[in-house]
């Protein structure tokens, strides 16, 4: 069976986003972008990829699912086909136009269901927090690029009450740019 991944940044509050959905505020540059360009390329958009001049194989991935809030940070940038090197799955509860090989649902559970019986890599959960807490039954690992700031308010990593979740610590490295790599695994 497929492994659904939250991959994600994260601010020491808990933080996946600004209070308006911005990012600007992780550290892009250090070692901890050498470990994603060498061990998690497939995470880049390809945008980022064209400009590094670098070529992607998928390594831990080969499908993205993103909330349409994280799709929509790249679609005011006018990047509206963000990662089309992976299957990609955007959910939303109204009909939004997308380009031809996006696939949208409302019924992110579902989806997941279906795609973790099909015969591929994992399953990347770019976010955002609302879509990471209606699947969080269904995450098999987290991922958390721990940065070392504190934003005050954004989006959560999870949107959800009060419901826990066990996972155990299955590996953490440390960056010199302060950030963490945390991995987790579900008990």
């Amino acid at each position: 069976m497929r492994e659904l991944v939250y991959f994600v940044a994260v601010s020491l509050d808990g933080q996946i986003a600004g209070p308006d959905g911005e990012v600007t505020a992780f550290p892009t540059v250090g070692e901890h972008i050498d470990m994603i360009i060498s061990d998690y390329r497939e995470t880049l958009p390809a945008v980022a990829l064209q400009a590094m001049g670098l070529d992607v194989e998928p390594q831990h991935f080969d499908t993205v699912l993103m909330g349409w809030r994280t799709y929509e940070v790249g679609l005011v940038q006018g990047v509206d086909d963000p990662y089309p090197h992976l299957r990609q799955h955007v959910f939303t509860r109204s009909a939004k136009a997308v380009p031809k090989g996006i696939e949208v649902s409302d019924d992110p559970a579902s989806v997941v269901r279906r795609l973790k019986q099909e015969p591929g890599k994992g399953i990347w959960l770019c976010g955002g927090g609302q879509l990471a807490s209606t699947v969080v039954d269904q995450i098999d690992r987290l991922v958390l690029k721990v940065n070392p700031i504190v934003l005050g308010r954004g989006t959560p990593l999870f949107s959800h009450g009060y419901a826990p979740q066990q996972f155990a610590l299955t590996g953490s490295r440390t960056y010199s740019s302060g950030v963490v790599v945390n991995e987790y695994e579900r008990r």
